[in-house]
């Protein structure tokens, strides 16, 4: 594929994803994707999944630790398979009401129109205050 249909398929499942629909994110992954989310001490979700089933098992967590109150991609790059997207959002966590806001730097690969990887980038301090009691 090029890297414009990439970056398309990129957006496609950053829509689907904003529109709450992850059966259809989970459909634009690869059997074998690796999920790579930073590993934050008492955070939920965070660290390595593989395949699709543990890539839905991320998004439920997520779903049932945090909510998006805002979620902006903002631009795209895309060089041969990969694709990075830089972008803003804030958060809300459920167990202790606080939110946490970020920049935010995701590194796609695709590979014969499938996402195969996906690594974040964001600040662990903030989301490891954010889900900090007291």
């Amino acid at each position: 594929m090029s890297e414009l249909e990439n970056t398309g398929l990129v957006q496609q499942a950053y829509d689907y994803f904003l529109s709450g629909d992850i059966p259809a994110v989970l459909e634009l992954l690869s059997e074998d994707v690796e999920w790579v989310v930073p590993e934050v001490g008492g955070v939920p979700g965070r660290g390595n999944w593989h395949g699709r089933e543990q890539v839905g098992q991320f998004f439920q967590t997520l779903d049932d630790t945090q909510g998006a109150r805002q979620f902006e991609p903002r631009e795209f790059v895309a060089q041969h398979d990969k694709v990075v997207t830089l972008g803003h959002y804030v958060w809300h966590v459920r167990s202790t009401g606080r939110e946490w806001e970020s920049d935010f730097v995701h590194v796609f690969s695709v590979r014969d129109g499938k996402i195969t990887r996906f690594q974040e980038y964001t600040d662990t301090a903030v989301l490891a205050e954010a889900f900090h009691e007291g």
